[in-house]
């Protein structure tokens, strides 16, 4: 038995030496590198980089190289780009468990931005779908830059006539999660109950629009400064969570699409028919080495014992997504909310407003 006991203790001490290590590898971070050198006479731009982990101030704007056009590719100049959370989660390299994809101690890849609206700069000689000229919109990485490479079977559409550089800008990442959560995870149909906690927000604004244009009958729960914004948005019901808990109501939802897990998922439980389904987008969960994964792992956990569906989604971009969200746009069903609009040099200062988690709708920036 003591035996046992030693053998116990000596595994359990392993798997702490073990976890201490990770911890301090995943959290270590190495000092800002230096841009490597471009070859002389070739194209440049500007572009904001970030070359090692920290806050906004790490930044740097940077003459980079420009991007020429392979076969099948087409080179666009920004417009107009979005700010997403995505962007100072990896800025930051935060909850560090995504530094083993992202890097560990310095990120592999210094440019930051995906959503981006523009005109096309260039194509490459295989290229039919697009010309120099089109307006376009799309999600690239090193979107907060003057131009990006997409390829042409990528995630890049053309751009409505009707619909603006700036509103084209805020779809791809927000609208299509909004879209995949409310579609493919939710299965909503028409005439089912949805609530959407955290209605005011990048992906709620669009989750409240496409579930009315998929027929459904929304509740929105946000701030009561943002009441009014949510009820012009076509919510059915909306709830000020200041003044009332959604989960104590009497109403029962098929779905609920959760921006910011606020209760315990006994409370949400509640308030879901019983085969419904509860769909985590986002989360308030902010710590260090695993932050949003904590309600990931509780819904994987949980799902099993219940007999309504605990999941998490994360939104996968495609060509097929954008092209409906384009056409949803330009028949008006959906819209952008443009809480702020800011310079490409102030990109800093926009990173810092949208990490407040204040914001209605979505943040841009101009290059314009």
């Amino acid at each position: 038995m003591k035996r046992r006991y030693k053998i116990l203790w000596w595994l359990l001490g392993t798997l702490g030496v073990a976890l201490v290590g990770i911890r301090l590898v995943l959290s270590h971070e190495s000092a800002c590198g230096n841009a490597p050198p471009i070859a002389e006479g070739a194209p440049t731009m500007k572009g904001w980089v970030h070359r090692c982990y920290g806050g906004p101030e790490i930044l740097q704007f940077e003459e980079l190289a420009k991007p020429t056009p392979e076969d099948d590719s087409v080179i666009v100049k920004v417009r107009f780009a979005s700010v997403n959370p995505l962007d100072w989660h990896t800025l930051r390299g935060k909850p560090y468990f995504m530094r083993m994809d992202a890097g560990i101690g310095v990120p592999t890849e210094s440019e930051l931005g995906v959503d981006f609206a523009g005109v096309v700069d260039s194509v490459g000689k295989s290229v039919t779908k697009f010309k120099p000229g089109d307006e376009v919109f799309g999600a690239r990485s090193g979107a907060f830059s003057e131009f990006v490479r997409v390829k042409e079977s990528g995630n890049v559409v053309l751009k409505p006539a009707n619909v603006s550089f700036e509103q084209a800008a805020a779809i791809p990442i927000a609208a299509i999660t909004a879209l995949q959560a409310l579609r493919d995870n939710g299965q909503l149909k028409a005439g089912q109950k949805v609530l959407i906690n955290g209605a005011s927000g990048g992906v709620g604004t669009f989750a409240v629009q496409i579930a009315k244009a998929l027929g459904a009958e929304v509740t929105g729960v946000c701030s009561g400064r943002n009441v009014e914004l949510v009820r012009s948005l076509g919510a059915d019901h909306v709830i000020d969570y200041t003044k009332e808990d959604f989960t104590t109501g009497a109403t029962k939802y098929d779905l609920i699409v959760d921006n910011v897990v606020t209760h315990p998922f006994s409370d949400y439980r509640r308030v879901l028919t019983d085969n419904g389904t509860f769909v985590i987008v986002g989360s308030n969960s902010d710590g260090d080495y695993l932050g949003p994964a904590v309600d990931v792992i509780y819904a994987n956990l949980y799902d099993p014992f219940v007999s309504q569906h605990f999941g998490f989604m994360l939104s996968s971009l495609n060509p097929e997504d954008l092209a409906t969200l384009a056409g949803m746009m330009a028949d008006g069903k959906i819209k952008s909310i443009i809480d702020r609009v800011y310079k490409i040099s102030e990109l800093p200062e926009a990173i810092r407003y949208l990490e407040t988690g204040r914001t209605r709708g979505k943040v841009v920036v101009t290059f314009d």
